[in-house]
C-alpha cells in the first residue's frame, strides 16, 4: 500500500537527495581569496556566469541513481522483496556519494591550495541513509506479517 509508514520515510529520502540539485555541499576558498562552491554539477566561482570551473560526473549520476532507485522503491510497492532488495542498494550508494562528496572535495582542495567549509547539505545522503533504513525496517515487518499470516492458513 502506498499509504504505509514507509513510503513516508522513502519520500523524505527522495526529498532529501533531490535537493542535492539545488544546494551547495561546501564552499572552496583558494590563496588568492575567491570563494568556489561545490554543487552536484561540479566547482562553480561564486557570483560568477561563466559555468562551472571543474565537473564531477560520478557525484551527478550517482545522485540521479539513487534518486531513480528511491523513485522505484516507492513504486513497487507491491513487490516487498524487491523493495528489500533495493533499500539495501540505495543504502550502499547513498554511503559511496558522501564518499565521493569528500574525496572530489579533498582533491579539489590540494588543486585549489585553500581552504574548505563544508555545508550542512553535505549531510543529506547520509540522512536520507537513515530514512531508507527506517522504511527498511517497516517493509521486513509486513514481510513477515504476510509470511506469518501465510502460515495461519
Amino acid at each position: 500500500m502506498i499509504q504505509r509508514i514507509q513510503t513516508l520515510y522513502l519520500l523524505i529520502a527522495d526529498l532529501l537527495i533531490a535537493m542535492l540539485f539545488f544546494v551547495p555541499f561546501a564552499e572552496l576558498a583558494d590563496k588568492s581569496g575567491s570563494i568556489y562552491q561545490f554543487n552536484v554539477f561540479g566547482i562553480v566561482k561564486e557570483g560568477a556566469s561563466n559555468g562551472t570551473i571543474q565537473t564531477f560526473w560520478p557525484i551527478l549520476v550517482l545522485v540521479c541513481l539513487v534518486l531513480i532507485i528511491l523513485n522505484l522503491i516507492i513504486l513497487n510497492y507491491k513487490r516487498r522483496t524487491t523493495q528489500i532488495k533495493l533499500c539495501y542498494v540505495a543504502i550502499f550508494l547513498m554511503v559511496c556519494l558522501t564518499g565521493l562528496f569528500y574525496f572530489y572535495l579533498s582533491r579539489a582542495t590540494n588543486s585549489f591550495g585553500g581552504t574548505n567549509s563544508f555545508k550542512i547539505y553535505a549531510s543529506f545522503p547520509l540522512e536520507s541513509a537513515i530514512f531508507v533504513y527506517l522504511a527498511l525496517r517497516g517493509i521486513v515487518k509486513d514481510e513477515n506479517l504476510v509470511k506469518s499470516i501465510d502460515r495461519i492458513r
